[in-house]
């Protein structure tokens, strides 16, 4: 079986199997380099990082504050010492730092076996850097991993490119993929560095088209609801991901529109 539970922003828990993955983890109350000021919860973490099952796998895509938040990594690599961790390149070294003690850094397209499962890097449209001087000096990207019999996709923190048909071809087909909906107006400023709900489903048709023939997999939309970081209502994206969905004639079963702590299963078909 396949899981889903979504923590919050991009932190989800998925679990292959027995295999336990950790997407982007956020637990902090802001998205900040400081405690008081910058973008705060709107709603709080489901669960502590203490009630987390033994994870196997970490998945970093980049490291703005909002997906690296250095408390939280701190907090995981205590409680979850044997957990390997992913991260794009030029990230590994804050990694430990921060107390991680495995780390595994890639380039895109790069794949790894490690963990019980393998493990590849892949493009995303986006942009990095913890301070306005620092862009660009490290990697972003997305994640696909393979395990006892499943294939997750995790696309990050990306806007829409032309390359999700070629990693769907290269790692898929897909059992469960999670898509950015959120943080995408105004849409002359964030387009090129975020998906709308439109462009998300536009990347779900991408991936659904390099195997036409296969069943279609559960969308996780993400990076929604959580902080306030545009200008769009907290609740616009999953309504407008609905609406795209359905204009696309796409099956209502295979969007798992989820809230903060519900957890989505899948099991095997045909």
């Amino acid at each position: 079986m396949v899981t889903a539970t979504w923590v919050g922003h991009s932190t989800a828990l998925i679990q292959l199997g027995p295999l336990n993955v950790l997407t982007d983890p956020m637990w902090s109350y802001r998205a900040s380099p400081v405690a008081w000021a910058g973008p705060a919860r709107l709603v709080p973490p489901p669960m502590s990082i203490g009630a987390l099952p033994p994870i196997d796998v970490v998945l970093i895509s980049h490291d703005h504050y909002d997906h690296l938040d250095r408390s939280s990594v701190a907090a995981l690599a205590a409680a979850q010492r044997n957990a390997v961790w992913f991260a794009p390149l030029g990230v590994a070294p804050l990694l430990r730092r921060w107390g991680v003690r495995h780390v595994r850094e890639l380039d895109w397209w790069n794949t790894v076996e490690d963990a019980g499962a393998a493990i590849s890097c892949v493009p995303a449209r986006h942009f990095s850097g913890r301070m306005p001087w620092g862009r660009a000096r490290t990697l972003w990207c997305g994640w696909t991993i393979v395990a006892n019999g499943w294939r997750a996709y995790f696309a990050g923190d990306t806007a829409y490119h032309p390359e999700f048909q070629r990693i769907a071809e290269r790692h898929g087909p897909f059992d469960l993929v999670l898509l950015p909906v959120g943080a995408y107006e105004p849409r002359w400023f964030m387009g090129s560095v975020h998906m709308n709900p439109a462009d998300a489903v536009r990347a779900y048709r991408d991936l659904l088209t390099a195997h036409p023939d296969a069943v279609p997999p559960p969308m996780l939309p993400i990076h929604w609801g959580t902080f306030r970081l545009t200008d769009e209502p907290a609740d616009e994206p999953p309504e407008q991901t609905r609406q795209h969905w359905e204009a696309a004639g796409l099956h209502r079963e295979h969007l798992w529109m989820p809230i903060h702590g519900q957890t989505w299963r899948r099991g095997r078909r045909g």
